[in-house]
Order: C-alpha cells, then structure tokens, then sequence
C-alpha cells in the first residue's frame, strides 16, 4: 500500500483479498505487518472509512465479484455476516445454519473427486445459487405483504384504541384489550364496530404469524454469504488455470464455529491442512472480552497449530498477574506498564489491558487528539440487556472492556461505584472505541454510523496474531514474538496517509495488481 514506509520483516510478503472487509481491521493489521491488502466491502460509509485509512478497497457486493477476477491473490482473509445464525426465537437462527451446511455438504460431494469436470462443479454452485436467489425473492415479496399487513395493523389497532376510549376504557384496560385481542367487560356484545374491530386484529395478527413462520423457512440472504469465501476457495482450486490460495483466515462469532467445522472438511479435501480456534480477544492484548471464531489454513504439508494465548484471559473479581508480584513491561500500546502487565503464575502470560491503561497509552502518543483524562469510572452498558436497566453490563475502568458493539455510543460513564454520570466527557470518543478494539488511535473514521463500524470490525491486534501465526509458521518461537513486538509497536503510531485513496469498483479490476499484477 502508497502509505506503508517501513520495509517489511517479514520472510515473504503477501498480497491479500479481504471478504467483507470492513473499515479495515485486518487490512491495518496485515499493513503493519508488510502485506499488501485489498478489500471488498459493500458499505459506502465503511469504504469511506477505507479510503481515508489508504486502504485498497473495491466497493459493491462480494456476490459482484468472482476469485478469478483476482489471480494473484495468495491469501484469502474474510469474516461474512453472521447475524441469521443468532437470531433468538422460533429456531430461525437453527434453520439458518442447518441450510448453510446442507450447501456445504453438497459442495464438499461436488469436489471429493479431483476428476469431476470444474463444469459440473460449477453447475453445483450455480444451482445453489438460484436456489438462494429464489428465495431471496419470495422473502421480498413476503416482506412487502407483511408491511401492507402492518400498516391495517396499526390503522386497526388506532381505531380500537379510540372506540374503547368513548366507551370510558382506563388507560390500563385498553392496553390490555390490545394485547389479549379480546374487549373488556364484554363491550364487543355490546358494540358491532368494536367486535368487527377486534375480529380484524385477530385476523392481522394470524397473517403476521404465517408471514413470519414463511420468512424464517426462507431465511435472510445473508446466509448466502457465508458460503461465499469456500465458494472462493473451490474456484482458485479447482478452476482450470488457478492456483490455490496459500492460505485462508476467517473469522465471525462464535456461532460460526460450526460452519468453520464444515469448512475444514472440504479444505483438507481440497489439500489445506487447517485449523479452529475460539478466541478470547483480550488473551492476545485486545484491551476487551469478546470471542471470535477463527478459522486457519494452509495450502500443502504444514501443520497449523493452536495459537498461543499471550495474555490472561479476564475473570471478573480475579487478581491480574501484575497485582502478584510480576515484574515485566515492554512499554508496547496493548501491554501498557508495570501497573497492568506481567507474567501469570500459569507460564509467561502477560496481564489482560484495562479500558484504563489502553486510554492512557494513547494520550500520551497522541496528546495533540486533546483525549480527555477521566477520573476513575465505570462503564455502564445497554448491550445485551433486552431493554431492561437492572440487566445493564458494568465495567469499571481498571478491568477490560465488554465487548465493543454498533451501540458503543450509547455506553454511559459514570463515577465508579456509583450511578452518577461524570459531569464531562460521559461517553467514549471513537477514537477511544476504535482504540478499544486496538484501532490505532488516529484511525480516520468516516461516513456515517461509524460507531457500528467500530463494533463490526476485527480488532486488529486480534488479526495482527493470527496473520502472523498463518503466514509465517517457520519463525521461531523467539522470532515470532519480535517480530509482533515490532508490529505492535508500528500499530501504535501509524497515521493515515496525507490524502485518501479512490475506492474502486468492479469496472476497475483491469490493470489491478492483483489481476494483471
């Protein structure tokens, strides 16, 4: 990338394409680390984001694009939406994931043999693939029938709501009336236009459950997605005149993990020695609790094994290993000082990073950013918590973050230990979001909802250990923590470049480094 001025360590440099690929949090990584990355990402304000990051970055939806459209490319990096896997009720998010691995299985049929003609592999795929896109059409259309449901919905539900007024209804009464559908003290035997009222909205609510039952049997397209980085794989092996990817990193919620599971099956098929992982982010420094499902691969005969965790993993109410006695510090941005690092009694592990000591690092590399320095304080937050105030997550700032989402704008700070709101700075700047998930702290975010951009990424202290891990596992054991060290230690001061770079789209692929490159 134009703004990379420090010669890479590494013993090869790779050229990658990142699968939705965000505002960048594995291409900063993958910067630093020497690589050349490219991205397709599908959200304007993301690839804004991008742009002024200097990120290589081709805009549209990854389904627009083909791996043949970028040969060069030696490894595959990505992390597909994952939200249809999670849904909670009716077992949609079940369904979901049961139809993703029932495509898998008929992928994996489609290339046990290295015989098959690539033209009956790829009628396999493209057989999916409208199946997915019919689908994807009935659930519009079910979607706009439910809409239409909703709005005589809302309109019935007024006009009730009036009636049972002028029949002198309490506040209390008419709220339950519309949640049980059923009038009170019988007015309904009373009151022709009130029963045809609440006939109606049985009738409504009868319509809405079938449309939804039909929606979850369809599924959301981005289930589709999730197969598209194997689909990627199976073309770069399996199409004549492409060479398989050296390696490839994936990695999503840990509800995913399944899906990765499946994915291992049909890469070691395909001749990938592969590996699965849940990963604790704040046992690799990431100054926050949060688990991702990584998958790890390799083309030919060399083993991937499990990734040794740095740091320790967070334990609400435990000692960290600098509060024993440890004494060790090597000043790095996610590995603050002697008050927050050390080695646990376990083996040479290093402290988790508090919200604390992770702020405080950047203020003072960055203090012309004017950060603000916060008496002691707790983070109170709305993740998770169903929109019940008693369910509200707390951490206080000596401990890691919870896990950094879309909604992070939203957290509270208050006075530790209390419920008072500090009277200033009460709520985290992004950059000390972006900071939270080891963003360098003068990453240029930009566009719109960029605190949902912050909460979708890879943090890439996470990525900055697994693309090390994947791509260089002929380092020694000392080799290899030098040269993370010497990573980290660029993360933490790497600026932007000067002026953004154009996003490209897909009538730009001629003469891409990684087409003609």
């Amino acid at each position: 990338m134009s703004h990379v001025t420090h010669a890479p360590s590494s013993p090869a440099v790779f050229r990658i394409v990142d699968l939705f690929a965000g505002p960048g949090g594995l291409d900063v990584a993958a910067d630093v680390l020497g690589h050349r990355v490219t991205g397709i990402e599908w959200d304007d304000n993301a690839c804004e984001t991008r742009a002024a990051a200097g990120m290589d970055t081709f805009a549209g939806d990854v389904r627009e694009y083909r791996a043949a459209n970028f040969p060069h490319a030696q490894v595959l990096t990505g992390g597909p939406p994952c939200q249809t896997f999670t849904v909670a009720g009716h077992g949609a998010g079940r369904r979901a994931l049961d139809d993703v691995l029932e495509y898998i299985a008929r992928l994996h049929d489609a290339v046990r043999s290295e015989s098959t003609p690539w033209r009956e592999v790829f009628r396999t795929w493209r057989r999916i693939s409208e199946e997915l896109r019919h689908k994807a059409a009935e659930a519009a259309t079910v979607k706009a029938a439910k809409r239409e449901v909703e709005t005589v919905r809302s309109v019935t539900r007024k006009a009730a709501r009036k009636n049972l007024a002028e029949h002198g209804c309490s506040t209390e009464e008419i709220k339950m009336a519309l949640k049980t559908l059923q009038a009170p003290l019988g007015l309904t035997r009373r009151d022709a236009d009130l029963k045809s009222l609440f006939d109606g909205l049985v009738s409504v609510e009868e319509s809405l459950d079938a449309h939804r039952i039909r929606l979850e049997e369809l599924g959301d397209e981005r289930t589709g997605l999730v197969l598209q980085p194997l689909w990627w794989v199976i073309e770069r092996s399996r199409r004549p005149g492409l060479e398989p990817y050296e390696a490839v990193v994936l990695e999503q919620v840990p509800a995913v993990m399944r899906v990765w599971e499946e994915y291992e099956k049909v890469l070691a098929t395909l001749g990938y020695r592969t590996r699965t992982q849940m990963m604790h982010t704040e046992a690799f420094g990431v100054p926050q609790t949060r688990r991702r499902a990584v998958l790890m691969a390799r083309f030919g005969k060399i083993d991937i094994p499990e990734l040794e965790e740095t740091h320790e993993r967070y334990r609400p109410g435990g000692v960290p290993a600098a509060s024993r006695g440890s004494e060790h510090a090597n000043g790095l941005l996610w590995d603050i000082d002697e008050k927050s690092v050390g080695k646990s009694r376990q083996g040479p592990k290093d402290s988790w990073v508090s919200i604390e000591a992770a702020l405080k690092k950047v203020r003072d590399i960055a203090p012309d950013l004017g950060l603000p320095d916060r008496p002691a304080f707790t983070v109170v937050s709305n993740y998770g918590t169903g929109g019940d105030p008693g369910a509200r997550g707390r951490r206080d700032h000596d401990a890691p973050s919870s896990t950094i989402t879309g909604k992070v704008s939203r957290n509270r700070l208050v006075h530790k230990g209390t419920d008072t709101d500090l009277p200033r700075f009460g709520r985290f700047e992004l950059a000390e979001a972006g900071v939270l998930q080891t963003f360098p702290v003068a990453y240029p975010w930009r566009g719109g909802d960029r605190p949902q951009q912050i909460g979708n990424a890879v943090p890439p202290r996470l990525a900055l250990h697994v693309l090390r891990h994947v791509l260089e596992p002929q380092l020694s054991k000392q080799e290899a923590n030098a040269r993370l060290e010497q990573a980290v230690a660029r993360l933490e001061t790497w600026r932007p470049p000067g002026e953004p770079v154009k996003v490209r789209r897909r009538k730009d692929l001629a003469g891409h480094p990684l087409t003609e490159g």
